[in-house]
């Protein structure tokens, strides 16, 4: 017997600045099964322990082989996600991804809901989300930053890791 679908909505008019990031950590090679290991749970914490605008955090698997987790947030609004990417652990965590990806592939996508969507796609061997059909380019410049490729510089002075700190 056919049973009714349940269809429930939500109101975000409590929300009007809400930004929805996507996270993924890719494993590219069997030593990155480690590092992967590592940031998992150190990022897990992080959510748990409620920073200033983190409404909600998702764990996601994306595959098994290759193995590919991520996470989905929702935040308050652009600069409460700024903030916390700039404070400590995490802009640590991201220097030193970024100085060596230890075997493994980092990528994030941004939704605004006033508008405004970005991507980062670091060590990632194929195309994926935006890559997949929007033209790729390098994350130098004024695509450095998430803030200025979003199209909200005004959000923050600076990077969480500067251009010239990466390739020094």
């Amino acid at each position: 017997m056919p049973t009714r679908v349940n269809r429930q909505t939500v109101d975000l008019s409590s929300y009007p600045d809400l930004v929805v990031v996507y996270l993924g950590m890719r494993v590219n090679r069997l030593y990155g099964l480690r590092t992967l290991m590592g940031y998992g749970p150190q990022i897990g914490r992080s959510a748990t322990d409620k920073p200033a605008g983190l409404l909600q955090h998702e764990s996601l698997m994306w595959s098994l082989f290759p193995m590919h987790v991520g996470i989905r947030q929702y935040w308050q609004d652009l600069p409460s996600l700024l903030s916390w990417a700039r404070s400590e652990p995490h802009r640590l965590w991201w220097r030193n991804f970024l100085r060596d990806s230890g075997g493994t592939g980092f990528w994030h996508e941004t939704y605004l809901i006033r508008g405004g969507m970005e991507a980062v796609y670091d060590d990632i061997p194929k195309q994926r989300g935006f890559a997949a059909f929007a033209p790729v380019h390098p994350a130098r410049g004024p695509m450095f930053g998430s803030a200025a490729r979003v199209g909200r510089p005004e959000d923050t002075t600076a990077p969480v890791v500067s251009e010239d700190e990466l390739y020094q």
